[in-house]
This record gives C-alpha cells, structure tokens and sequence, in this order.
C-alpha cells in the first residue's frame, strides 16, 4: 500500500485544531502554518490566541473574587468558547467567536 498524498486543506485543519490545545499548541500551530499560509489555520490561530488571552486576563480577574459563582461562571464561559472553536476547526469551518471574534481577526492580523 502507498502512502497517501497530504492534501493542503488537512494541513491548515490540523494546525487549526492545533492552536486551541493550551497555549503551547497555539506556538506549535504558529510554526506548523509558518510556511504553507493556509488561511483555515491563520483564521483559527487567530480565534485561540484571543480565546486564550481572555482566559488568562479574566482568569486572574475571577481569581480575586472569594464568591465561588462568579470564578465557576467564568470558567463555564471560558470552556464554552474553547469548545466552539475547537469544534469549528474540527470541522474546517470559519466559524468566529460569538460576539468577540470579529475583534480578534482585526487586532491579531499579523499573526500569520
């Protein structure tokens, strides 16, 4: 049996799904799409990186509230968001963070 050929979609969708496993894929996402462009990739890097930038930010926000709601909701939120994204790139689609995603094509654009 012959090994098969790499299509380009399968490349940009593996680094898309990369990029939303810990910050550490998205580096490794950045690197896995540094050569190839594919724009399935950069729109998704894009999205994870926002989607892990609020994660920390309003993380160590909801860290300082003793109230166990408001940390538990936020981390609700949070994991909500990762998984839409996730199942997005999942699915090879361009689909963007609700509401916020827009601002994260426009201010990270020059990330790959």
């Amino acid at each position: 049996m012959s090994p098969q050929p790499q299509n380009s979609s399968n490349n940009g969708k593996t680094a898309a799904i990369t990029a939303y496993i810990t910050i550490f894929g998205f580096i490794i996402a950045i690197f896995m799409n540094m050569d190839d462009k594919h724009k399935l990739a950069s729109f998704h890097i894009r999205q994870a990186f926002g989607t892990h930038l609020i994660f920390y930010l309003l993380g160590a926000i909801a860290s300082m509230f003793s109230d166990l709601f408001i940390p538990t909701a936020f981390y609700l939120v949070s994991v909500i968001i990762w998984i839409y994204g996730l199942i997005a790139a999942v699915q090879g689609e361009f689909k963007m963070i609700p509401y916020i995603g827009v601002y994260f094509q426009k201010w990270f654009k020059s990330i790959t």
